[in-house]
């Protein structure tokens, strides 16, 4: 069964981007109107992420993210098979020379960026930067058929795939020579048993992962933050920013986590809608874990 749905999700994807762009047009509707996917999370997650934001503003975001939202699902169906040509038309870069930088440092670098649409389609980098390796850390999805073909995805342009339970490991045994970056999706929400750390993120106590800190800073890494901006349907750009350590030397303990935290703020103020918001962020209370 699994096999004959993704021959057919396959065949789908090849269909050009402004056909997609119609199913995604039809699932706005259905998601937004009909069946109001996850309405009060979102609606929720706006409230207190912009308490100074009226309501009429808050249901325009709203309705803007699920277009953007749908939009996005159909760009992840089209990754199935879209061409490198393709990808580098409709996702463009800036600022790559900060890899440079790092490489004639003869450091590894870490990539990190959010939630932000769309993040899945950053599998056709791996071309652009300067490194002998690139590394793209996910979740493993439970179901093993999915999840080799998601990874068949992300490693299509020859990005490695890590899962995020083997990439601390991985990172420590690698050598920080400069042949090596990581890319971390680095907003999201860690299990209950794994929470450790907070901040303070859109106005609401956050759980986050720290760990990938622990190691940037232990193996004196380059650190770049990913600012993606959506230019219009289709098309997204990435302005890539390096952190520079405030003492000049070496990043001092929560100082990458807060700093990351502080740009994708700033990103998500910059276009509200083009977050995942329907992410159940902030599931959790600080005040459970004390």
């Amino acid at each position: 069964m699994n096999t004959i749905l993704y021959f057919i999700i396959y065949q789908i994807s090849r269909l050009p981007l402004s056909v997609l762009y119609v199913f995604s047009d039809i699932l706005y509707f259905l998601l937004c109107t009909v069946i109001g996917y996850r309405r009060g999370v979102i609606r929720a997650n706006l409230r207190h992420a912009f308490p100074e934001k009226s309501e009429q503003e808050i249901i325009q975001i709203n309705k803007d993210f699920y277009r953007y939202f749908t939009d996005y699902l159909v760009e992840t169906l089209k990754a199935f098979s879209i061409s490198q040509e393709e990808l580098d038309q409709r996702h463009t870069f800036s600022n790559i020379e900060v890899f440079d930088q790092i490489k004639a440092e003869g450091k590894n670098a870490m990539m990190m960026n959010g939630h932000v649409f769309n993040w899945e389609w950053y599998i056709s980098l791996e071309k652009h930067l300067p490194f002998e390796h690139t590394a793209a850390v996910y979740h493993k999805v439970k179901n093993p058929f999915w999840n080799e073909k998601i990874n068949q995805i992300r490693g299509r342009f020859g990005t490695i795939p890590l899962d995020m339970k083997d990439v601390l490991r991985f990172m420590m045994k690698a050598p920080n020579d400069g042949s090596y970056v990581y890319l971390f999706v680095a907003d999201q929400s860690p299990k209950k048993s794994a929470v450790h750390y907070w901040i303070k993120f859109l106005n609401q106590n956050t759980p986050a992962f720290n760990g990938f800190e622990k190691i940037a800073i232990r193996k004196k890494m380059g650190v770049v933050y990913c600012e993606t901006k959506k230019i219009k349907r289709g098309y997204y750009h990435t302005t890539f920013k390096r952190m520079i350590p405030k003492n000049g030397v070496n990043f001092e303990e929560d100082e990458i986590v807060t700093r990351f935290f502080d740009h994708l703020t700033e990103t998500i103020h910059q276009n509200p809608a083009n977050w995942l918001w329907s992410h159940k962020r902030w599931k959790y209370k600080k005040e459970d874990f004390t």
